[in-house]
């Protein structure tokens, strides 16, 4: 399966770790040029810096023909702009926005976006 995953923080790098060690052909976008290199070192040439949310970088690393689009970014309105380009211009059939704040769960969802959501949810209400 061909995934990009948008984000190269924490999640990303390992979310890009575990779907390698599964066999899946991958690329993380990251716009932190160190972040980027981290990623190349441990993980191979996987790693491509550009922002997700533009067209343009998603054209360019092939998102037509990806099956899946994770955006796990530190930004909820980039996720959902990145999830959104994937499915409504590239036609990805699924896409997955990580959220993080949970005010924002209902916007994401509205759109047919999955959402994931590392808080937990007693603490959705706060």
């Amino acid at each position: 399966m061909y995934i990009v995953i948008v984000g190269g923080g924490k999640v990303g790098y390992y979310l890009s770790k575990a779907l390698l060690d599964e066999g899946h052909e991958i690329v993380t976008l990251e716009k932190d040029a160190r972040r980027k290199e981290f990623i190349c070192n441990d993980l191979g040439s996987v790693g491509i810096r550009g922002d997700g949310c533009e067209a343009t970088t998603l054209a360019e690393v092939g998102t037509n023909r990806a099956d899946m689009l994770i955006a796990v970014t530190g930004d909820d309105e980039d996720n959902l702009v990145a999830c959104q380009l994937a499915k409504y211009k590239f036609n990805v059939p699924h896409t997955i926005a990580r959220i993080n704040n949970p005010q924002n769960e209902a916007i994401l969802r509205s759109w047919a976006l999955m959402t994931l959501s590392a808080a937990p949810m007693s603490s959705w209400n706060t």
